[in-house]
């Protein structure tokens, strides 16, 4: 993966820079990843994790973790949750080099996750990568840890504890309650695992990768190979898309910002809520 660098911009952004802060939401791009008969595998040990022919199923977890840790990046930032994995990470409302890097690197994940699987005989992986708008996220959590280590440093600076004990302290520190605030509220992320757990049913077929045409500012781009698209549909939660199934892709040769095709944030945005109130909050931070 090339690293993303600066280019210079060839129009106006529709938002300033820094405005995007204060706007209510943020436009979110996710892709969740899962191994397909991983639960099978557990329940032929009776989900005993010491039984000897358990290996198998704890291997193929480990490697998998591994392979995830390996292709993740400050911008590219994944959970791993048992036999599945979520990456995310916020697009920019003022260029879509957020986008393309996304997709890429979301590609080279599941194409290292996917050799491995074939390599090693085992079922394969199916992932799905969708945009979305999130609420906000709490950070109950982050202030939590943030204001025990205040402590620390304020009774280490007043004298109240010596250096080794504050080290000792901060060591300590446990938290009895997390979250992870960019994945609290994110439609893209509903979206993503919805689809994915379908399956075959909703006819998203596995193993395979597919990615909402919402990303698309316009046709696929032709350096992406993949089969003809998918309209998904699931009634239930009133969702719906167009996957296209990619069996391949070679990004061009350039910085990420010259790569067309691909939507902003805004762009996003805008298809996904079509009334007046996102424009209107867009609108009112445009570029003076």
């Amino acid at each position: 993966m090339a690293v993303v660098s600066k280019v210079p911009r060839t129009h106006e952004p529709a938002i300033r820079k820094g405005g995007g802060s204060s706007l209510p939401f943020k436009v979110a791009i996710v892709g969740w990843i899962d191994l397909l008969g991983y639960g099978d595998m557990i329940a032929d040990v009776d989900y005993n994790p010491i039984a000897n022919q358990a290996k198998k199923p704890i291997n193929r977890l480990r490697a998998f973790h591994r392979i995830v840790a390996e292709h993740s990046t400050r911008n590219f930032r994944t959970l791993v949750l048992n036999d599945g994995a979520v990456a995310y990470r916020d697009l920019s409302l003022r260029g879509s080099a957020n986008t393309v890097d996304f997709f890429c690197r979301a590609w080279d994940l599941y194409d290292a996750v996917q050799s491995s699987e074939t390599r090693n005989g085992f079922a394969g992986a199916r992932m799905v990568v969708a945009p979305g708008l999130r609420a906000k996220g709490s950070r109950r959590a982050i202030d939590y840890t943030s204001g025990h280590l205040d402590s620390i440093l304020r009774r280490m600076a007043d004298g109240t504890i010596s250096a080794d004990q504050a080290v000792r302290e901060a060591a300590a520190i446990e938290k009895y309650f997390d979250v992870l605030p960019q994945l609290q509220a994110n439609f893209a992320f509903s979206k993503a695992y919805i689809a994915e757990q379908s399956g075959g049913k909703f006819g998203l077929q596995g193993p395979a990768f597919y990615v909402d045409n919402m990303i698309f500012d316009g046709a696929k781009p032709d350096w992406i190979d993949a089969d003809e698209p998918i309209d998904w549909r699931m009634p239930k939660y009133r969702l719906a898309a167009t996957f296209h199934p990619v069996r391949g892709a070679r990004r061009p040769k350039g910085s990420l910002g010259e790569i067309a095709g691909f939507r902003d944030g805004i762009g996003v945005a805008t298809h996904i809520a079509t009334g007046d109130a996102v424009r209107d909050a867009i609108q009112a931070r445009s570029p003076e």
